[in-house]
């Protein structure tokens, strides 16, 4: 008796507002690509592709922590980060010591 083996392969691509990767911090006070100016104490971010004012939760997977931020700028351009947070936003996650930390974002309503 002979056995057959199926394989179904299924491509999907993961929105932009749904990942998981590395985030970092900066707190600069300089125009951001929004035009607005940069603030460290606003819960802010930077992503490659999400519209401006899209708000989204980010998960510091290693703590738990979540923190709701608005996109305001554009980055990280460094391979494998998916965001830049505010200074305080990063805070609010636990991540100002190692500078950077592994999270999932995800749209928010």
């Amino acid at each position: 008796m002979a056995a057959t083996a199926t394989l179904c392969v299924v491509s999907a691509t993961v929105p932009a507002s749904a990942q998981c990767g590395g985030a970092s911090w900066y707190a600069l006070h300089s125009r951001t690509a929004s035009g607005e100016m940069m603030n460290p104490a606003q819960m802010t971010a930077a992503h490659k592709t999400l519209p401006f004012g899209t708000k989204v939760k980010v998960t510091n997977k290693s703590t738990g922590k979540s923190v709701v931020v608005r996109i305001n700028d554009r980055g990280p351009f460094i391979k494998g980060r998916i965001i830049d947070l505010s200074k305080a936003a990063a805070s609010r996650i636990g991540m100002i010591r190692s500078g950077h930390a592994p999270v999932c974002i995800s749209a928010t309503s």
